[in-house]
This record gives structure tokens, sequence and C-alpha cells, in this order.
């Protein structure tokens, strides 16, 4: 089967979403697909990767760059690009794929295309986009939105991106919505969660939902070798983020309530959001660390502590601790309700709850065998979210439409 991946970013250009169509794509070829990935041309080659052919499309963001004057890089809007659009129409022309799999707004500019309404479509959402303009599902620094109001929406896109851009985007996310509704053949949240909150079931299209993954090797990965930079003897680990949505504002308050005498070290490393000049003693903040580092990191903890705070779609960190075989505290929120079950593959506390985030990570400290119990139940749970076996989940939705 010839399978064309929409995606707004390709390696080198890597974050969640990339590693994900990357991975996929390259399972999809090792089982003998054709597989093409036509993404934004952002002024530097694609990685050659075996089996996968890389399309970089001439876009309007590296024409216009003040389009983006906060980006490091194009962005995929919620609007037709019409040089994407056009790139795209000559490149199915010339590829005749037997499906589109589709990720991120980058859709939009396939949708005008006579191809979008003949060929079968498949639209992967990895956040709240279909609904939320600025994906997050988030009102402002206020919390969790309640759901999109033209009201609210304008007042939040406003402050997000601008007075000039926010209302644009927000008129084009939900005229856009009905017209992804007519096209898109199958919709793949990755979470019930991401379903539901997308209000696929209130518009009436089909959907299944498809989670994302980790690499099959990672579950055998127990021989990991110890990075250098992470603490001597045992150590709490978070990785994402580093903001209070992310839940690290839980993580340190709970952490400074453990016995200073006893506790292990603290390493937290992401991308800085929040303020860190104050960390408790024993703790500390790293960034841009490589995806093997962080790999490294959850094979050697002690605990892995990921409280996040808003409905994260479906953290691959909260599936590598597990496959890792690191001892998991965690939430609820979001798409993590779908991975774990508290007591038996995690500690679940409610978001933003310092006292049983604390009373979480004692018990782990305290008990050596809860927390090999975990983490035995952990990597029996994460097979639901093996490469593998999302990859032959996607081949049965292709097939099924074809």
């Amino acid at each position: 089967m010839r399978v064309m991946v929409l995606a707004q970013f390709y390696p080198p250009v890597i974050g969640g979403e990339e590693r994900h169509v990357r991975n996929l794509s390259l399972e999809l070829a090792a089982r003998g697909h054709d597989v093409h990935v036509a993404c934004l041309d952002v002024g530097q080659p694609p990685v050659d990767d075996p089996g996968v052919t890389v399309h970089a499309l001439s876009n309007l963001g590296v024409r216009v760059p003040a389009l983006y004057p906060t980006a490091d890089r194009p962005l995929a809007l919620p609007i037709p690009d019409p040089f994407v659009t056009r790139a795209l129409g000559r490149l199915v022309a010339e590829l005749r794929p037997d499906v589109v799999h589709a990720h991120n707004w980058i859709i939009n500019s396939y949708l005008p295309l006579p191809a979008a309404r003949r060929l079968p479509l498949v639209y992967s959402l990895h956040d709240y986009s279909h609904v939320c303009p600025t994906k997050r599902l988030m009102y402002l620094d206020e919390g969790l939105c309640s759901g999109p109001t033209p009201r609210k929406c304008f007042t939040c896109t406003t402050d997000w991106y601008g007075a000039g851009r926010g209302p644009v985007i927000q008129a084009a996310v939900r005229t856009g919505r009905p017209v992804r509704n007519r096209v898109v053949d199958v919709f793949t949240p990755v979470s019930t969660y991401v379903g539901q909150a997308n209000a696929l079931d209130e518009q009436g299209v089909r959907w299944e939902v498809v989670p994302n993954f980790v690499p099959d090797a990672l579950l055998s990965s127990r021989d990991v070798p110890r990075d250098p930079a992470l603490p001597e003897g045992d150590y709490l680990f978070f990785a994402g983020d580093l903001s209070e949505q992310k839940g690290v504002g839980t993580v340190l308050a709970a952490y400074d309530r453990l016995d200073v005498a006893s506790r292990p070290a603290l390493l937290l490393v992401g991308r800085e959001a929040m303020d860190l000049s104050d960390l408790p003693a024993g703790a500390r903040a790293e960034q841009k660390w490589d995806h093997d580092r962080i790999v490294s990191g959850f094979a050697h903890a002690r605990a892995a502590v990921l409280p996040s705070q808003w409905p994260d779609p479906c953290p691959t960190t909260v599936l590598e601790a597990m496959a890792l075989g690191a001892p998991l505290v965690t939430t609820a929120m979001g798409g993590i309700a779908d991975m774990v079950t508290d007591g038996d593959s995690a500690l679940v506390v409610p978001p933003g709850d310092v006292d049983m985030t604390t009373r979480a990570l004692s018990r782990l400290l305290d008990s050596p065998e809860l927390g090999a119990r975990l983490a035995a139940s952990g990597s029996v749970e994460v097979r639901r979210y093996l490469q593998s076996t999302v990859a032959q989940r996607f081949e049965e939705i292709y097939a099924s439409l074809v």
C-alpha cells in the first residue's frame, strides 16, 4: 500500500509529534508499505530514513517569515497555504497514494484538493486543535477550559497569538471544522479524552482511539548505559516542559516536604518555562537533553514523577517511564487516564495536590517492594502502546477504507 503522510515537520526538527510521525513511518515501511511524508520546508534537509521518502514543501512561512514573529520556523495554520496546496496537488498526482494520513493543521492545505474527497483520509488528533485555536484546551492562565465559545475563544486567542492573528485563527478553526468533518473518513485521536474534548461524538464523525507509542525495543532496554550527568545513587526523575501546567511546581513543593536527610536527589529535565531560581536542596534542573539521555534518566530512576495539571493528550514520557521500569507517580489528566491504573501500574494523585504527591513519593521511597510491583505492572500495561501494535491498528484502518 502506498501511504502519503502529511505532517507539519519531520526530523531533524524534533518533538513528540515529529518522533511519532517518523517512527510510525519507519514501522510502516518495514512492513512493506511505500511511505511518503509531505512536510513543510524549514530550510534544512529532512533526515534520510530507509524506506521513507520525505518531500519538503514550499510554504508561505519561508517566503513571508514576518507571519511568524515569535516562532523559530514556519508553522501550519488552520487555513490553506496556497503554496502547500499547490505542492500537495502535484505530489498526489505523481504518487497516486492509496491512503492519506494527516497530522496537525497541515491537513487544511490538503482539503481544497479534489483528491481529498476521492482518496481515503485518516486524521490523527494529537491535541485539541479541532475545536481549540490554541490547541491546549486551557483558558488563559486560569486552568482547564470548559469548552469553546466565541467570547472565550476571542479573549484567549488574542492573549495567545496577539490581537491581529488571534481572532483570525479562531475564525479559521471554527469555520474549517465542518469541512474536516465532511472530508475526513476516520479521526484517530491519541486518547479517549482527546476524542471527547474535540467533541467528535457530538459532531457525528467516525473516530477511533489510536494512541501514541514507544518503540518495541524500549521494553527490553534493561541495560541502558547510565548517563554520567545523572545523580549518584537513587534519584527522582521528571522529564517534560518545566512548567506549572506540567506539574513542576507540585513536584518541587512535594519534594521540599520530604525528609532532607534521607530523600534522594531530584532531577528535572526539559525546557524551562517557569522560575527555577530557588530550587530545594538536592534538586537540579537541566535543559536540552537528547532523547537517549532522557531514556537513561527513566531507566535508572528510583521513581518517575509526572503529575501533569493540564489535560496532556497522550504523554510519551508516561509510556517511557512504564516501559523502562520506573515506578510512576502521575495524575489522571487527559490521556493519562487511559494509560495507568491507580495502585496497579502507577500511583495516581489529584492534579496540583502537594499533600497527596508527597504521600505517594514517601510510599515509594519507603517500600521498594511497592515500586517493583508498580514497575512490573507498568511493563505489562505499556504493551498496548508499542510501536508494532499501533502500526498494525493503522494498517487495519487503512485496509478498511481502501
